[in-house]
């Protein structure tokens, strides 16, 4: 299998596998490109919640960045949970000195069991200096809420804070509707131009965790390869929902995904 193209990843770190940077290599690594890392945090957590965060230097953090960019060049950027105004501020001087453009950023401030991930003045920071910096931002149902300073109730509810965020800066939206309590699963793709709702089969299921990480991952991969920010977002939503109805079961609480559903084992290794 020849390698399609190379994705950074500016992630945290997940302990159980089924989220965070483990989650992102895994996706980008299944779907035909190279994967390369620089880890904001590492955390101990199960599917059950998260123990302890442990930060990583903002130094140390642009490090990864620029000396890994400067060597092999990314064709795309993904950009998990930020925990810290000053790694914030120091990930966007890094961005701007190796001037990679497609850049997908997924506002991680929630894990999957209700634990915050981020305190009040990073998302201030995000609001006003990396909204505007990115291709596309992938906010769920809670992420939008706090971003857009609005309760989110229903379909329209989600169109409105998606066009709002579009105001804040944001290029492009792709706002994720699976905390809504319909039997469809509606995401919603939004700029300056365009309104595109996908609508999927909702399955229901606790083994989920991991899925915003996947998706944002997955869209970075798809972009980087020439496909359109709306045909990213859709053949990325396709391949999460296919790593849902895959999942292994693992753990006693929110359980991961299967990335591994797109791989097709040659038959001189089976």
């Amino acid at each position: 299998m020849k390698i399609k193209s190379k994705i950074l990843i500016i992630a945290g770190s997940d302990s159980s596998g089924g989220a965070g940077i483990q989650a992102d290599i895994k996706t980008v690594t299944s779907l035909g490109s190279y994967a390369m890392t620089a880890i904001t945090a590492v955390t101990s957590q199960n599917t059950t919640g998260v123990l302890s965060i442990v930060p990583i230097p903002p130094l140390e953090i642009s490090r990864q960045i620029e000396y890994t960019s400067k060597d092999i060049k990314p064709d795309a950027i993904k950009i998990g949970m930020l925990h810290s105004p000053i790694v914030i501020k120091s990930i966007i001087k890094s961005l701007a000195k190796i001037k990679i453009k497609k850049i997908i950023l997924d506002p991680v401030m929630t894990a999957k069991g209700g634990a915050k991930l981020i305190n009040d003045k990073s998302i201030s920071i995000i609001k006003k200096k990396l909204l505007k910096k990115v291709s596309l931002i992938t906010p769920n149902i809670p992420e939008a809420e706090i971003l857009s300073n609005m309760k989110i109730y229903s379909q329209s509810d989600m169109v409105h804070a998606a066009r709002k965020l579009v105001n804040l800066g944001a290029k492009n939206v792709l706002i994720k509707g699976g905390h809504l309590p319909k039997k469809r699963l509606i995401d919603i793709f939004v700029n300056k131009k365009e309104l595109v709702i996908f609508k999927n089969k909702k399955i229901k299921t606790k083994n989920t965790h991991g899925t915003g990480c996947t998706l944002s991952s997955a869209i970075a991969t798809y972009y980087s390869c020439g496909k359109t920010l709306k045909k990213s977002c859709e053949m990325a939503i396709k391949y999460v929902n296919h790593a849902i109805g895959a999942r292994p079961n693992y753990g006693k609480g929110y359980g991961p995904i299967n990335h591994l559903n797109t791989i097709i084992i040659n038959k001189k290794f089976k």
